[in-house]
């Protein structure tokens, strides 16, 4: 049968799916075996450790204000010397408040503003005396203009009235006047420097009453100035305008001197200390925060932060290191001891994903925790470790132990348990909390052989997770209210409902990507609807109902030296799919006459060898698992088709040498103890069949000689199967094949009519011809060849 007439089974997606795939792994296939576990090693590791980094042990405390409730206690997480930043800034924000600000003292302003006005009287006179009868007017040189030119002029420049008014001028700036924007500043005490000498310094106090506004000088200076009897109302006016501007602060607040003061000022308060001792108990739950509380609790966040993180990120990696590196050496011990379902390599492969998955869930549970609890204040709902007993800790341990081995599930939980202590804020309650609850998952079922199991396992562990978070409340002394033991109870509850949900999700993903033949799997590979097994039964019937008969004797056999009959009975539904490629050249199938019968010795070999090695192609095409698709190799194992090869060399020209290569499968020989029942199943049940006569003595007689047969042939020398086992072996199928051939029997109670004449013959019957295909009357008479396999093919019938 051609390619093209051959029948395909994978998607064009699947296709596109498989070729990204191995795109993806080619880089990796490059590197050797111990280099490509070395690399995944230390990624597993890295991705842990940083999943772990940031986490309670380094103590994180919530945000609060003074006067609220803490919610759960607050332990310091180690032995913490830091300063109450608060504190301290509040002491030196009071010793600068407390420093005096410093003002510029200038007393010769009075003297400089009278001489100025002086000045400008002078300079008015000499112009008028100097000009005589010159029309040109003369002009005031300070403020005010001609107006107050004309006012002066005409009082003839009285020297005695010049002197009563530098007099006014001395007496107003005679004392402390400082500008009106800098009362502000003005404290009980203030010092006061020499403008011309800074470091003449005099402590003034009460300044507020030893000191002037400026606006209040003026008004006094504008005030004597209305009460000059001999100025008009025009001249008084005029001099008010002249004479207020030469008014000016003698008194000038120094900003800068002032800040520099206020800052040596505050750096002479010592830093105030915090001494906090690991284990001290900073705040109990429900205590009122206070002051020195925040400052304690901002001490704890600040060690979080900077207190050596590379110290612990390499600590923390090395733990992690040893961890997985113990993990992985009772995983190569174990798989010395038991025979895992499967490599040590990949089995710790599966282990590592799921640690790393649950670590996951365990820190987003964590964090969603007391993100709840933050948002509320009302108790028991406020307690984020209560709300941690929902948390799926035995998610991990539940996934390993369906699909590996309970005791390596036992160390996948004690893993876990660790980390969950490395991430709880109660670090060795909740550490305890999770191994139980992983001891629950993994010894509280059976065997994985309905999805229900997986359900019935998250209940199982929902209620002692119940009964341990109620245990763990009273332990940590919390007070079991009936909402609080209900709270615990429910997130128990959870936790178990939580693990049925993640483990059944992560059941089938894993079951793929490490190729574990679950008992699951198996029935639904024995779906007769599955597109393989429906074209087997429509195109190679025969080989269809010889598959099912084998199953059947291979699930008795293994049933009978402790083998997994599920995986053999499926294991025969598959053994023959390659004879799809051409069912008419296997005499199941054949329908009275025998195509071999038209071929070469070499032809028929070497299309009934491929049926294996197209068998093998369509498995991968199917995407079978290994454990089923190495049943159709082993279970021919390496048995060389003597009939052919005889008549090949029979037909041979004389010094010709036939090749027995051709005429041998291609193996390997069966490695367990399922393929070598299949060996013997098959051959046995395709020998039963060819039995004209199959009673007991025969069927017995024919086993025994196929089992000798490959015995003899070397075929089971790579199985651990023992002489005993095969004994046992022998005898289930004799039972089995006893069983499906027996002769019928009369119905009891029956009673024939009494016979009055002769009865016409009956035309020789021929038993099951069409079941059996060829049938032999003697056991001698069946060509079972040197390997202990039947070849009918190999036999001319006649037509």
């Amino acid at each position: 049968m051609s390619s093209k007439q051959r029948p395909h089974f994978t998607s064009r997606l699947d296709e596109a799916r498989n070729t990204a795939s191995a795109f993806l792994a080619r880089p990796f296939k490059r590197l050797s075996p111990t280099a490509r576990f070395f690399v995944g090693f230390a990624a597993l590791v890295l991705l842990t450790t940083l999943l772990l980094v940031t986490n309670y042990s380094r103590g994180t405390v919530e945000n609060y204000k003074e006067g609220e409730v803490v919610h759960r206690t607050v332990i310091a997480p180690a032995d913490i010397a830091n300063v109450d930043i608060t504190e301290t800034e509040r002491r030196r924000d009071v010793a600068r408040d407390a420093a005096r600000p410093v003002f510029n003292y200038y007393p010769a302003r009075a003297e400089s503003a009278a001489q100025a006005f002086a000045n400008a009287w002078e300079d008015l006179r000499k112009q008028v005396e100097g000009h005589g009868s010159a029309k040109k007017e003369p002009a005031w040189s300070g403020e005010g203009g001609p107006v107050v030119a004309h006012a002066i002029i005409a009082h003839r420049f009285d020297a005695s009235e010049l002197e009563q008014l530098k007099g006014m001028i001395r007496e107003t700036l005679d004392g402390y006047i400082y500008e009106d924007g800098a009362a502000e500043f003005l404290k009980p005490e203030i010092v006061l420097a020499d403008g011309s000498n800074p470091d003449k310094q005099t402590i003034v106090p009460i300044p507020g009453t030893r000191m002037t506004p400026l606006s209040t000088a003026k008004h006094n200076l504008a005030a004597r100035i209305s009460q000059l009897k001999n100025w008009s109302l025009e001249e008084q006016s005029a001099l008010t305008t002249a004479m207020l501007p030469l008014i000016k602060p003698t008194v000038i607040f120094d900003q800068a001197t002032t800040e520099a003061v206020k800052e040596a000022a505050a750096s002479k308060i010592v830093p105030l200390p915090i001494s906090l001792k690991r284990n001290q108990v900073v705040a109990r739950e429900g205590d009122t925060v206070t002051q020195p509380m925040l400052a304690q609790f901002a001490a704890i966040r600040s060690y979080g932060r900077t207190g050596r993180p590379w110290h612990h990120l390499f600590g923390l990696l090395f733990m992690v290191a040893a961890i997985y590196w113990a993990a992985w050496r009772f995983t190569e011990h174990r798989s010395t001891s038991v025979n895992l379902t499967l490599s040590p390599k990949k089995a710790y492969a599966l282990i590592g994903s799921a640690v790393v998955v649950e670590t996951i869930f365990m820190r987003v549970g964590f964090t969603l925790s007391d993100s709840f609890t933050a948002q509320t204040m009302r108790a028991p709902l406020n307690d984020p470790t209560i709300w941690n007993f929902a948390i799926p800790f035995a998610a991990a341990a539940l996934l390993v132990a369906l699909l590996v081995d309970a005791q390596l599930a036992l160390i996948t939980a004690l893993i876990v348990s660790l980390f969950a202590g490395l991430l709880a804020p109660s670090g060795m309650a909740k550490a305890f909390y999770a191994i139980i609850s992983s001891s629950a998952a993994i010894y509280g079922i059976g065997r994985y052989r309905e999805r229900q199991s997986v359900t019935l396992a998250g209940l199982y562990v929902g209620g002692v997770n119940a009964l341990m978070a109620v245990a763990l409340l009273a332990y940590a002394q919390q007070p079991l209210t009936l909402n609080t033991i209900l709270l615990a109870v429910a997130c128990g509850v959870l936790g178990g409902l939580l693990t049925a949900v993640f483990t059944a999700g992560g059941l089938p993903i894993n079951e793929s990507l490490f190729g574990i033949l679950t008992d699951v799997k198996l029935l639904e590979l024995s779906n007769a609807d599955l597109p393989v097994l429906g074209q087997l039964a429509l195109r190679a019937p025969g080989t269809n109902q010889h598959s099912h008969a084998v199953g059947q004797l291979a699930e008795e056999a293994c049933r009978a030296v402790g083998a997994n009959p599920l995986l053999a009975r499926i294991g025969a539904l598959y053994h023959d799919i390659g004879k799809i490629g051409a069912p008419d050249y296997f005499v199941e199938n054949q329908q009275g006459h025998n195509p071999h019968d038209r071929l070469r010795p070499t032809q028929s070999a070497r299309i009934i060898t491929s049926h294996v090695t197209y068998g093998l192609k369509l498995a991968k095409e199917i995407g079978l698992p290994k454990q089923i698709s190495d049943f159709i190799p082993q279970h021919h194992g390496t048995r060389t088709l003597h009939f052919f090869l005889r008549k090949a060399q029979a037909h041979a020209a004389e010094g010709e040498e036939v090749d027995e290569a051709e005429f041998r499968y291609p193996g390997p020989k069966p490695r367990f103890k399922e393929a070598a029942i299949m060996m013997i199943a098959d051959s046995c049940e395709a020998a039963a069949r060819s039995l004209s006569r199959p009673d007991p003595e025969n069927i017995h007689a024919i086993v025994n000689k196929i089992v000798d047969a490959i015995i003899s042939d070397g075929q089971l020398d790579e199985c651990s199967i023992t002489l005993l086992e095969l004994t046992r072996i022998r005898e289930a199928i004799s039972a089995s094949l006893t069983a499906i051939y027996h002769a019928r029997i009369d119905y009891p109670g029956f009673n024939p009519p009494p016979l009055t004449g002769s009865l016409p013959s009956l035309p020789p019957a021929e038993l099951d011809t069409e079941e059996r295909g060829v049938s032999y009357s003697k056991p001698s008479e069946i060509p079972i060849n040197k390997g202990g396999e039947v070849e009918d093919e190999a036999i001319t019938r006649k037509q």
